[in-house]
């Protein structure tokens, strides 16, 4: 039974991902050898990177890219998605700015790149500054690191002053510079139309080349930050990009359960999103994780002790006809962990595992 249940989840060992859900491994920028071990030794099958450390300055080369599905696949891994390109590859489209066409061109290529390199998706966002902390060191169980949102402390300090909070190490430089570079505040209706001409631009290239486009929600999930509107901030955001693609077969979701689980509403959000999106065969992967509170305050937290319950999801999940995978995602850093919290991706990883092998089991 348990090699059975393994098989169909699409067991490690360089055998290819059999269809239906599974667990992989991510959130890292650089296939070292250590990683892809660690990858191995946890068992999953897959794994993905984001933001990986590649040369270009303004987009991403073939042979590049195949150096990574290569290297992956002598560790029996797959290389199962690529989350993020710099934001200055297309911060510029996301801003409507005055060289966005170029960038545009410059996005294409790589997309036409990963294709040709054997990457079935490529993850992305529409948050021109970035996700936001306000804090990376609050207390959590037993007293982890966690990282917390509180909008108050946002609001408290000028914008100049709010670059602090700027979340992700590799990305506050490029954030910044948008901030700097914004000297008027840039509207929902003008992300919208950003929106449009970005996606109507990329789609028919994925198209041809057989990739898959997955938009992360926004985080946090609030109306502005920065001076620039939050636009995937809600279901009914997420709803109207769908239309925006004409139900292209290249656009689908990077579905963060902790983004959802942000929102006004907290887990209602992430039920809702499953439901309406997985039967459509939409949700591209999952990020599997959750916080404690909703916007405009919340902190992350372990499994199972946030807003939803992570069965229930799962369950979820495979009654909406899910198949791609599963990762961890913003885990709490515990007590002796390094810096990229090895042990509380451990953690995540074998607490769904765990989860998948009792659904397999009860099936």
């Amino acid at each position: 039974m348990a090699t059975s249940a393994a098989a169909g989840r699409g067991a490690a060992g360089g055998e290819g991902n059999a269809p239906g859900m599974r667990v992989a491994l991510g959130q890292f920028n650089q296939l070292a050898e250590e990683k892809l071990l660690f990858a191995r030794q946890l068992g999953v099958s897959g794994v993905q990177l984001n933001t990986p450390q590649l040369p270009g300055e303004r987009r991403w080369e073939l042979a590049d890219l195949r150096d990574l599905v290569e290297r992956c696949r002598a560790h029996g891994l797959t290389l199962e998605a690529i989350e993020n390109v710099p934001i200055h590859f297309y911060d510029q489209a996301m801003l409507g700015g005055p060289g966005r066409d170029e960038q545009i061109d410059h996005y294409r290529a790589t997309i036409r790149n990963v294709g040709r390199a054997g990457i079935p998706i490529l993850g992305y966002h529409f948050m021109p500054n970035s996700v936001w902390r306000t804090s990376r060191t609050t207390p959590g169980r037993g007293g982890a690191h966690v990282t917390s949102f509180d909008m108050a402390l946002v609001d408290a300090v000028a914008v100049a002053e709010q670059r602090a909070f700027v979340a992700k190490r590799d990305e506050r430089a490029d954030a910044l510079a948008v901030m700097e570079g914004t000297d008027h505040e840039v509207t929902a209706d003008a992300m919208w139309a950003n929106y449009a001409y970005f996606v109507r631009a990329v789609l028919p290239v994925a198209e041809e080349e057989g990739v898959k486009l997955a938009l992360h929600p926004d985080d946090p999930p609030v109306d502005t930050l920065g001076g620039v509107a939050r636009i995937f901030k809600d279901v009914e955001g997420f709803k109207r990009a769908a239309e925006i693609a004409a139900d292209s077969p290249a656009w689908g979701l990077d579905l963060c359960l902790g983004c959802c689980s942000e929102m006004p509403g907290g887990a209602e959000n992430v039920f809702a999103m499953i439901e309406h999106f997985g039967p459509r065969g939409q949700i591209l992967y999952v990020h599997f994780r959750d916080v404690q509170g909703t916007v405009p305050r919340f902190q992350e937290c372990f499994l199972g002790e946030g807003n939803y319950d992570p069965a229930r999801v799962l369950l979820a999940l495979r009654r909406a006809g899910f198949t791609g995978f599963l990762l961890d995602d913003h885990v709490p850093h515990v007590v002796d962990d390094t810096p990229w919290a090895h042990r509380g991706r451990a953690h995540a990883v074998g607490y769904v595992q765990g989860l998948m092998a009792m659904m397999d089991a009860l099936a």
